[in-house]
């Protein structure tokens, strides 16, 4: 019997997870089903929902002057929309066979099961934590939740505040992506001494390394200390406890406080016990409509699902939040008697370090190399504003080209002050499908405080299908 034919009419939507992808997904519902079509039950295992991980660095290093700004839609918004949120409570079972999962009260342990008719997976991602000695110790702290952003600010207001001219506490941040190196800028607001512990050759391993080597040469002038190459192997404690100094194999350096920006990993132990389909990253498989593979009545998004990598053609996983709320929206629709689809992503990602802008879309060369595509790489040099005009700054925009079509397989981008978001005209250009040569004629705005007459992008992109029409000729 359905679930629905024991409750009349009305279906039962039930959401795991609170944040992005599941509160999107519960909200648009409700806007195509009312309360006496729909019955929605969402549970979160934090405090908090509908909130911005990604601003939990500019929270910490003080730019955002409290927490709540980082909430877009409180519990009890939610709720006054007939949503009916449960914060505080874990979901520890899915039953797929019987339509209903078992639900744990965090506080009180208390467990319960409920059903549904049509279920929303949107459990996210949790932090790498790597299975060290000292890796648990206080002073350690990963920020993927407002939680943990606040764990974070309770232990700097042990060490060293902002306002303390006396002593400069130390901070080492372990890892260099996207979350290295805004934590590190974050530390450094706060006034700590920063070191930066990396495995990779050289930091934002989601650039290629030449351009990596960029952003290192710019967080060194900054006052970062840069240590590449090297494996944390162990965090040591002092007599109280606390962690004193991360060690790798050749050397130790003292800490105060240890911020985890290794990465994350999807959060899928709940649909691996279901027997639900995983790819090869360990995310959710979905189809267009983000319902997963094989499961008429289960839908998944965020930071727990595969996505579609437009420009490879193959299933990548790419956790951002815009990816999130788009999700959130397309199963909302869906659910709630709507059609949508998510064709899939070119893996456009924008970050800064202090001043430093750093931007990534599409393939890096070993990207490229993965799947068998033959490409020609040109990076060029230029402004961000017309060279005679005050304050131009400078920036580096590598584009790789495939090599017969000329099409556009990635472009990097590494500069000062409005460099990062001209990534957003390559990411338009992959979307399209388009080759380098037609991008020159892209008609893009131009008047001297905004860009040089010929805009970066495009100069790269005349240096791109130049390289690809003489190595054609060449052959």
């Amino acid at each position: 019997m359905n679930m629905s034919d024991a409750r009349g009419a009305r279906e039962r939507l039930v959401v795991i997870g609170g944040d992005a992808a599941g509160m999107s997904a519960a909200s648009q519902a409700r806007r195509l089903k009312g309360p006496d079509e729909l019955e929605i039950v969402a549970f979160e295992r934090g405090h908090f929902t509908s909130f911005s991980a990604c601003g939990i660095p500019y929270w910490v290093s003080g730019d955002v002057p409290d927490r709540d700004r980082l909430i877009a839609r409180t519990a009890e918004e939610h709720r006054a929309r007939d949503i009916d949120l449960r914060l505080r409570t874990e979901v520890t079972e899915i039953d797929l066979d019987r339509g209903r999962v078992r639900a744990r009260d965090v506080d009180s342990g208390a467990e319960s099961w409920t059903s549904y008719d049509k279920l929303v997976i949107a459990t996210g991602a949790r932090p790498v934590r790597p299975e060290l000695p000292g890796m648990d110790a206080p002073g350690v702290h990963g920020v993927q939740t407002l939680d943990d952003g606040q764990a974070l600010l309770d232990t700097l207001s042990r060490t060293r505040g902002p306002i303390d001219s006396v002593s400069e506490g130390r901070a080492v941040v372990v890892g260099a992506g996207y979350i290295g190196v805004e934590m590190a800028e974050a530390m450094i607001k706060r006034g700590y001494e920063v070191t930066v512990v990396n495995r990779g050759e050289e930091p934002m391993a989601t650039l290629d390394p030449d351009m990596g080597r960029l952003v290192r040469e710019a967080m060194e002038g900054m006052g970062i200390t840069m240590v590449n190459d090297a494996e944390v192997t162990r965090l040591l404690t002092g007599d109280d406890g606390r962690v004193r100094a991360v060690a790798t194999e050749d050397a130790e350096y003292p800490a105060d406080v240890v911020v985890l920006g290794i990465g994350v990993r999807p959060e899928t132990a709940l649909a691996r016990a279901a027997g639900l389909p995983l790819g090869e990253h360990g995310g959710l498989l979905t189809d267009r409509s983000m319902r997963v593979r094989g499961h008429e009545n289960v839908w998944a998004g965020g930071d727990c699902v595969e996505v579609l990598d437009l420009v490879s053609g193959q299933q990548r996983y790419i956790p951002l939040g815009t990816h999130a709320n788009k999700h959130g929206q397309v199963i909302g629709a869906n659910v709630g008697g709507g059609y949508a689809t998510f064709p899939g992503v070119v893996g456009t990602a924008v970050s800064k370090v202090c001043d430093l802008e750093i931007a990534r879309t599409g393939l890096r060369e070993k990207d490229a190399h993965r799947v068998g595509l033959r490409f020609e790489a040109v990076t060029i040099e230029s402004t961000s504003r017309a060279g005679y005009y005050p304050n131009a700054s400078p920036m580096t925009v590598k584009m790789l080209a495939e090599l017969r079509t000329g099409r556009l397989l990635g472009v990097q981008i590494v500069g000062r002050e409005g460099a990062g978001k001209r990534v957003d005209i390559a990411a338009v250009a992959l979307t399209a499908g388009m080759t380098v040569d037609r991008m020159t004629a892209l008609d893009l705005g131009y008047a001297p405080p905004f860009s040089p007459v010929w805009d970066p992008i495009l100069v790269a992109a005349r240096k791109a299908s130049t390289k690809v029409r003489a190595s054609m000729q060449g052959r």
